[in-house]
């Protein structure tokens, strides 16, 4: 084998490593994404009905479909727009751009001692609440139009800030690294078929920003007081005050805490088979 020969191996697989990633995004994107599965199902349609009509020879179906396909894509990013910038956003938010400091074991334990005294509090008392914890996803675009905070967590000022005749007590709250940066951010709300028409505008946004980011979204009804959690597109609803506090205490590990922790159990088990 030549050294050109090797050169061109390793661009070709480059090349379908490339096309492999995007295409491996673009179907995580359309798993979150109502539209875009609905657009899927009928671009596969299209083509469907094409072969059919090809090997039938069905001439009208067929000419009728030929200026579809060819007029089709720039029909496609007018009309879905919004999704596509979305897309397009989502794949440009950095993960350096992501949490400003990886919490140690304490400040965690802190966050979230701190976060579930509020939360047992709002929803004893029936106080809607929208709590956003930034993970590996930026979501400063969000804290640009929101009122900014930026101080330590505590239950208090959780409370505070989601008190009914408080200004920005409809809005969601963000919290990055072991602060508070910001309150009243608005959220895009979920399309999702999955969650049911009795929850309102809240679970709705942390499912929606749950869609676009890897953040954990924490909601309190103020309807029944009920706490739910929305990750990855998944909205876990009615969720007890301990369930709520081991989630978030095994979601804001970081990867390589979890990691170095796999490989420690490994390595004991090897021990105790030697």
């Amino acid at each position: 084998m030549t050294f050109n020969s090797i050169i061109d191996l390793i661009k070709n697989f480059i090349d379908v490593l490339i096309v492999w990633f995007a295409l491996y995004y673009i179907l995580k994107s359309l798993r979150k994404n109502v539209k875009m599965v609905l657009l899927f199902k009928g671009i596969l349609i299209i083509i469907a009905l094409k072969i059919v009509s090809d090997i039938l020879g069905l001439v009208t179906i067929g000419f009728l479909l030929d200026y579809v396909i060819e007029w089709g894509p720039l029909a496609l990013i007018i009309i879905f727009q919004p999704e596509i910038r979305s897309v397009l956003e989502h794949l440009g938010r950095s993960q350096l751009l992501g949490r400003h400091k990886v919490l140690t074991v304490d400040e965690r334990e802190k966050m979230v001692y701190e976060i579930t005294n509020a939360l047992d509090y709002l929803r004893k008392q029936s106080i809607g609440a929208l709590i956003v914890i930034e993970r590996d996803n930026s979501l400063n675009d969000y804290i640009e139009k929101s009122k900014k905070i930026y101080a330590d967590i505590s239950s208090d000022l959780l409370i505070s800030i989601f008190f009914p005749n408080n200004p920005l007590h409809d809005g969601g709250l963000i919290i990055q690294g072991d602060k508070i940066t910001s309150a009243g951010a608005v959220f895009p709300t979920s399309d999702s078929l999955k969650i049911s028409k009795r929850l309102g505008t809240r679970h709705r946004a942390a499912l929606g920003i749950s869609e676009v980011s890897d953040c954990i979204a924490i909601v309190v009804s103020e309807e029944t007081g009920r706490l739910s959690i929305a990750i990855d597109g998944e909205l876990y609803y009615n969720l007890t005050l301990d369930e709520v506090k081991l989630r978030l205490l095994e979601e804001l590990r970081p990867k390589k805490e979890v990691f170095v922790e796999e490989e420690d159990i490994k390595n004991e088990n090897n021990s105790e088979n030697i």
